[in-house]
């Protein structure tokens, strides 16, 4: 739990870091913008007055810095418009090959619409030309910024997310199979004397009706342990009768709990064959009856259902137990997490990776109602 409050606290610091530079850059790129803005204004104000002074110059006047005026502005699209609305002059402005005359008068007009015009009067009230003109593309491509490098910033953030939750779980992954491999480890000498005892228990009192019960039991233990042994490798799947696999679960289940636990098969008339490790997958169906045994408070009913549809099989636990919070539907199968004031969180976990992962199948909480019980539904491929 620990680790996974972590992850949560970087998440949400690369998210706040995230928003802390997106709004950062924004507010930096307004001030650098508004402040072009108001440079190119001045510029254009600049080349406005050259038009004008070009415009009422006597025949004698020098005139070069008015032109070398005009002739500055290479980045900034301008078109200048009479009275009329005609064109009288345009610059930066690629219409080559296209309407020139319609072009030029569009952008003049969408300029006007803008509030980027500058007017020249020409020496009466009537007459006078309109200066328009548009940002440069340094200015554009300034004011785009922001927003490329937003995108930038939130890519990283999903991707940093993203690898922090990959290695969270393959760490998580190495936990569990290596604590797996040392469960079956340790338990293997113990259950190699056991087995020995009871051997030589049969021979001294061969008519003691405990003694197939005890090695009932220590075969039992012998499968868990092998079961351990296997997480973290890949079992060879076999084909094998789900039907058999459920009636095993539940000819256990019937064993080691009170009469009050009612389970319910609902299985069709013929045997359902699967591709599995039957011994694997008989453990998470004991997972889930176990923890339904556990949601009833050891009283009410569960109900197994085996059906096929299509090239699936479909496996539903039904439980008349408390059920689920829905907020903690979504983290059931997440290590570590546990309702119970016992437990280690581990179950449904091993549970999802042995279907998922050794079987490629598929288990989720299929419905939970508080009060009502809960149904597990596992979808698995028949091939």
């Amino acid at each position: 739990m620990q680790w996974t409050d972590r992850i949560r606290q970087v998440k949400i610091i690369l998210v706040v870091a995230a928003v802390i530079i997106a709004v950062a850059s924004l507010l930096v790129s307004h001030l650098l913008v508004s402040d072009l803005l108001a440079e190119e204004r001045a510029k254009m104000q600049v080349w406005a007055d050259a038009m004008h002074a070009i415009n009422e110059a006597g025949p004698d006047d020098d005139m070069s810095l008015a032109f070398s005026v005009i002739r500055s502005n290479s980045t900034i699209p301008v078109v200048v418009l009479n009275s009329n609305g005609e064109v009288n002059d345009y610059s930066n402005i690629d219409v080559a090959g296209k309407d020139t005359a319609s072009i030029l008068k569009a952008f003049g007009q969408r300029m006007q619409h803008a509030g980027n015009c500058i007017r020249i009067d020409l020496g009466d009230s009537i007459d006078y030309e309109l200066v328009c003109y548009d940002e440069s593309i340094m200015l554009k491509r300034l004011s785009a910024w922001p927003y490329v490098q937003l995108g930038i910033v939130l890519i990283f953030v999903v991707v940093a997310i993203f690898a922090l939750l990959s290695s969270k779980r393959a760490e998580q992954n190495k936990v569990w199979v290596g604590l797996s491999k040392e469960t079956a480890h340790q338990l293997g000498t113990p259950i190699s004397s056991l087995m020995a005892w009871t051997e030589m228990l049969k021979e001294s009192y061969p008519d003691d009706e405990m003694i197939p019960e005890m090695y009932q039991d220590v075969k039992r233990l012998e499968r868990i342990a092998e079961r351990f042994s296997k997480i973290g490798s890949l079992p060879e799947p076999v084909a094998s009768s789900m039907t058999d696999v459920l009636e095993h679960v539940i000819v256990y289940m019937d064993r080691r709990t009170s009469n009050k636990v009612q389970i319910v098969r609902r299985f069709p008339d013929h045997e359902v064959i699967v591709k599995m490790n039957a011994s694997l997958f008989e453990w998470v169906i004991e997972n889930l009856c176990k923890n339904a045994v556990d949601a009833m408070e050891g009283s009410g009913t569960i109900t197994l259902t085996l059906l096929e549809e299509g090239d699936q099989v479909v496996i539903e636990v039904a439980d008349t137990g408390k059920g689920i919070k829905k907020k903690d539907v979504k983290n059931v199968f997440t290590p570590g997490f546990t309702t119970k004031k016992r437990g280690w969180g581990l179950g449904l976990s091993l549970a999802r990776r042995i279907v998922e992962e050794y079987h490629h199948g598929r288990i989720y909480v299929k419905q939970s109602e508080l009060g009502k019980g809960t149904t597990f539904r596992i979808e698995m491929k028949k091939g």
